[in-house]
């Protein structure tokens, strides 16, 4: 992997509020800006990018070379876009930086972002070149913007005099459809210089930055392996849990079929017992016999049912004629029971209203004294008792009479 540490020179001129470029100059600079940070950072733990403008009031050094690579898009959004280029204060200024860099083994690259006309001489320009090839910079053109002859026959020169075994890049994108990241994404100053390990990283940060890679998830799991796994893992228990809700659809749909089923095979049943084959006429002729056989055979039997019902009422009344004879009779044995019981209780109560046979029968019974005052007492309640009985009942018979 190429330890290396770079200035991007941004172009923050008037010339970046045009929108040829979707959605302006300046916010697909931006992109592409990010893009190359990302890329760059993360290709080798220990390379550092610094940002600087070139328009405006002059140059201005936004970020130090530094490995924190949100310090370094943070510091995107401040820009402000104003006045002209100095494309040769910047490339100079950006190697003045270079130069005072923490590592003096990482090597050397400025990255310039050219969108609005080259005012310097061709001149100049390769005078700067030969410095930066002295120095052993790399220096890495992205050519977008105005498009005329002179801007990029003086980039060319410049390349052409930094260029030191093919180190250096410059990429024309003409203004279109596609956008300026997407067309360096492609190009050597994106993937490096072919040596392995900045390609591999610059894949990572296309990744990272746009999702434009060959890996699973747009993820490589030699860089982030956690999260790869987590999104493995996640798609697993989504595709399970696809399977599972199709499968359980499929079952219900299944048990809705068997019972639609069941219950058309229950209807063809009942109306093959209601009218079995009832399409033949003979059979029909052959049911209708039958049935009115059954209705005479009927009648006939409720006929009988009538004449038996009429002997069995007949023998119900002779039974109940009998019945009633024993019914008499038995209530003349109550009455006669009744008339012996009432004939006994007289004759009981005159027996007791005879005061010289109940003191005969006390006198005969041992410890009983028949002058003994209660038991005179008692005696004489009986009678009274007896004698208001017998007066009552025949006063019952007199109000009879």
């Amino acid at each position: 992997m190429v330890l290396e540490a770079t200035i991007i020179c941004i172009d923050n001129s008037e010339w970046m509020r045009n929108g040829d470029y979707s959605p302006n100059r300046f916010q697909a600079q931006a992109d592409a800006v990010n893009l190359i940070c990302g890329a760059k950072t993360q290709s080798n733990p220990e390379n550092t990018v610094g940002i600087l403008t070139m328009g405006g009031k002059g140059v201005r050094v936004l970020v130090t070379p530094t490995s924190d690579l949100g310090k370094i898009l943070a510091c995107m959004h401040g820009i402000e876009i104003g006045g002209e280029v100095n494309l040769a204060a910047g490339i100079q200024v950006a190697q003045l930086a270079l130069k005072h860099r923490q590592n003096k083994k990482q090597q050397q690259r400025i990255v310039v972002f050219a969108g609005s006309p080259v005012s310097h001489e061709k001149k100049v320009l390769e005078v700067i070149g030969r410095k930066l090839k002295k120095n052993s910079v790399a220096l890495d053109i992205v050519n977008f913007g105005e498009e005329d002859e002179e801007k990029t026959e003086k980039l060319e020169a410049l390349l052409a005099a930094v260029n030191n075994n093919d180190s250096s890049h410059i990429v024309h994108v003409p203004p279109g459809p596609s956008a300026l990241s997407d067309v360096i994404i492609s190009t050597p100053i994106f993937t490096g210089d072919g040596e392995g390990g900045s390609g591999f990283a610059a894949s990572a940060a296309a990744a990272a930055a746009g999702g434009v890679s060959g890996f699973e998830f747009g993820v490589d799991p030699n860089l982030d392996p956690e999260l790869a796994l987590a999104l493995r893992v996640s798609m697993e228990e989504e595709r399970a849990r696809q399977e599972a809700a199709a499968k359980k659809a499929a079952e219900d749909a299944a048990k809705q079929g068997s019972v639609e089923s069941q219950t058309a095979s229950q209807d063809v049943a009942m109306a093959e017992n209601v009218n079995p084959k009832g399409s033949d006429p003979e059979k029909k002729d052959d049911f209708m016999d039958d049935k009115d056989a059954l209705l005479q055979r009927a009648m006939a039997m409720s006929m009988d049912d009538s004449s038996s019902t009429v002997a069995v009422r007949d023998t119900d009344m002779s039974d109940l004629a009998a019945e009633d004879h024993d019914l008499q009779l038995a209530l003349q044995l109550s009455v006669q029971e009744g008339a012996i019981d009432q004939a006994d209780q007289t004759d009981m109560n005159r027996v007791l209203t005879d005061q010289s046979f109940v003191s005969s029968i006390l006198a005969s019974l041992p410890g009983v004294d028949p002058n003994d005052p209660h038991v005179k007492d008692l005696l004489a309640s009986i009678q009274s008792q007896s004698k208001n009985k017998e007066d009552d009942e025949t006063h019952k018979e007199d109000e009879k009479k």
